[in-house]
């Protein structure tokens, strides 16, 4: 976060297969984020989160902070960063220690926090996300704050999110090359739902996928819980690479089409023409067959949706053996690139049979017909954390014991 004069300035950075998006935005009082500021660079040098060539990369994002800067007028020293690949990994663990005065004190909550991710972790793996489900006392469970309660014992429920170190650190080292500072790295999935979902969403039980153009990231709430948390490898740049097959052209070429002609089903689209288009790389000119680019599109958007259901109904055997609580009465959340294609919600309601809506980014101001869009629910998702953290700040300065309490739970 970057303080100038009154103003409290926050930015987030998402490195992404297909693009990498800088975003300025200032903490209103009113607790909105005013977006002054947006740089935009095409992704080259990363893979689903592997970075195979850094000098690309750090152009790359170089040239995002700059535009981001420039229209920000603002100097950027620090972000937040967005972190997706296939080795993220969760666990929901389970922590439980005696209370020592028999009323919940801090020490009591961070002694059994850190018994719950007191496990042990896969060589080369950290710890990126400690995120309590719920507390139980005694008998009396679905504890959500259990300071100052009363009790004998204490039980945490807790949703563990891991990462691999090595690959996270090429990351980093990516940023620093840039000469800037990492305030947090944070999962792009968290920081999407953080954009996109409310609060009563989570509680009534929601899904939300986010698509990019190299990963799937998925998130499933219960009961107002982070139950379920991964990244499947395979997302919109797949798609790409079939249409690029299907007609032989470049992958830049095909990336143009889909985002200009792309449509999920084939029964809804009407006057299927053939679509005239110019090659990038000679300025020839090339008929399409809609039908067939639709139908090519429409295959791939239901094998991708079809794994995403696979892992919910899986998840819901889970929980039903277990004779746990698992209900997604709000549906399924779309947000990602890929959610703006034509009759995708169309596609993914028949694969779920349960409602579906894009996730698009709420609580903010100034830029929103740019940032609005649901390929940037991951970086206003990241401005969505320092705006909590100032918040929390301003009111638990009067209160020393509830500050340290909030400053450990975001350590």
């Amino acid at each position: 976060m970057i303080k100038l004069k009154n103003k409290k300035i926050v930015v987030g950075l998402d490195i992404g297969t297909t693009k990498i998006a800088s975003l300025v935005g200032e903490i209103l009082p009113n607790k909105e984020i005013n977006i002054i500021g947006l740089g935009n660079s095409y992704s080259k040098g990363i893979n689903k989160g592997d970075i195979n060539n850094l000098e690309s990369i750090i152009k790359c994002i170089k040239k995002s902070i700059n535009q981001a800067e420039i229209m920000s007028k603002h100097k950027i020293y620090s972000i937040n960063l967005s972190f997706s690949n296939k080795y993220i990994n969760y666990v929901n663990e389970v922590g439980m220690v005696k209370i020592k005065k028999n009323e919940v004190e801090i020490n009591d909550i961070k002694k059994v926090l850190k018994t719950a991710k007191s496990i042990r972790i896969r060589d080369k793996y950290h710890i990126l996300h400690v995120i309590p489900q719920e507390y139980t006392i005694d008998e009396q469970k679905g504890i959500k704050n259990p300071l100052g309660l009363s009790g004998i014992r204490m039980q945490s429920k807790v949703h563990l999110i891991t990462s691999n170190y090595n690959i996270e650190k090429n990351i980093v080292k990516a940023v620093e090359q840039c000469k800037l500072k990492i305030d947090k790295i944070i999962f792009s999935g968290l920081a999407s739902s953080k954009a996109v979902l409310t609060k009563e969403e989570k509680k009534l039980g929601v899904c939300m996928i986010d698509i990019g153009g190299g990963t799937m990231d998925i998130l499933i709430y219960i009961d107002g819980s982070l139950q379920h948390s991964q990244v499947i490898p395979y997302a919109g740049d797949i798609i790409t690479q079939d249409i690029s097959y299907a007609f032989s052209s470049k992958i830049s070429d095909a990336e143009k089409i889909k985002i200009k002609y792309g449509c999920a089903s084939g029964f809804l689209q009407e006057n299927l023409n053939n679509i005239k288009i110019t090659k990038s790389q000679n300025n020839e000119s090339q008929v399409l067959n809609h039908e067939k680019l639709t139908e090519v599109i429409e295959l791939r958007c239901i094998e991708l949706l079809e794994l995403v259901n696979k892992n919910i109904l899986k998840l819901q055997k889970k929980f039903q053996r277990k004779g746990y609580k698992y209900n997604l009465n709000s549906g399924i959340v779309l947000t990602g690139g890929v959610s703006n294609t034509k009759f995708f919600t169309d596609c993914a309601e028949r694969i779920f049979q349960l409602p579906v809506r894009i996730g698009c980014s709420k609580n903010i101001t100034g830029l929103i017909n740019h940032v609005k869009m649901p390929e940037y629910s991951t970086v206003v998702g990241l401005l969505h954390y320092n705006k909590k953290k100032k918040k929390k700040i301003n009111f638990l300065k009067k209160n020393t014991w509830l500050y340290k309490l909030y400053s450990w739970f975001n350590s």
